[in-house]
């Protein structure tokens, strides 16, 4: 069974970084995509970054510049390095998977960005 283990949430000010991380029980590799996601109260999940096994990274317009998602294949390991953080990113982020027609998904992390 797939386990996606997300860490490195927290409390930052306004302006400050954070670096997730999100460790997968397997081989990332086979994943076709390896996404951050987040959500807030009353609102729907919102994807904020994709790797894809082969191609190029997506960010939402939101975090463009900001965010940058990257994976470390040895460590079996995503990260969302997130820069130059506002209120509004505050939200539980939380690492998802997808292999196929399958999507994995870790237990969330809290972010708060004070002003």
């Amino acid at each position: 069974q797939v386990q996606l283990v997300e860490s490195g949430g927290g409390l930052v000010q306004a302006g400050g970084s954070l670096r997730l991380s999100c460790a997968a029980s397997t081989n990332v590799l086979r994943f076709t995509t390896m996404n951050w996601y987040r959500q807030t109260p009353g609102k729907q999940r919102e994807l904020v970054a994709s790797i894809p096994r082969m191609g190029s990274t997506y960010y939402v317009d939101s975090v463009k510049g900001r965010f940058g998602i990257t994976r470390d294949n040895a460590k079996n390991t995503v990260y969302l390095q997130m820069n130059s953080l506002k209120p509004e990113d505050t939200a539980v982020y939380y690492c998802n998977a997808r292999e196929g027609r399958d999507y994995y998904w870790g237990q969330g992390t809290q972010v708060t960005v004070s002003s």
